[in-house]
């Protein structure tokens, strides 16, 4: 078990920003890619955003491509994802991942990560 936590969610305005962390133990950065997922009351969890390792390639859903930025810090073993333009409908459970599987590319699909943190509220208020 590599535990990873989040922290930096927390109560905006729409159109205010945030960034959340995720910090490792261990190597869960070390050829793992990086993901982070969402799960929003009565809805199924979703891909938000994904990190490869070896080229740092990102991928983002569409809903917020161009808002949100994933990003790694693999000397400290945390990874981000800065959070912008924040609009009601991403209030949610924000959980950040690892796939220690790839090591090109990221997948978007939940059941390819392999560790999951606890989550982190995010609640944007209209």
């Amino acid at each position: 078990q590599v535990p990873l936590v989040e922290s930096g969610g927390g109560l905006v305005q729409a159109g205010g920003s945030l960034r959340l962390s995720c910090a490792a133990s261990g190597r869960t950065f070390g050829n793992h890619a990086m993901g982070w997922f969402r799960q929003a009351p009565g809805k199924e969890r979703e891909f938000v955003a994904a990190i490869g390792w070896t080229y740092g390639n990102t991928y983002y859903a569409d809903s917020v491509k161009g808002r949100f930025t994933i990003s790694r810090d693999n000397p400290s073993n945390t990874g981000y994802l800065q959070m912008n333009s924040l609009r009601p409908e991403d209030t949610a459970v924000y959980f950040c991942a690892a796939d220690p599987s790839r090591q090109y590319g990221a997948d978007d699909r939940a059941s390819e990560y392999q560790y999951w943190g606890q989550g982190t509220q995010v609640t944007v208020s209209s």
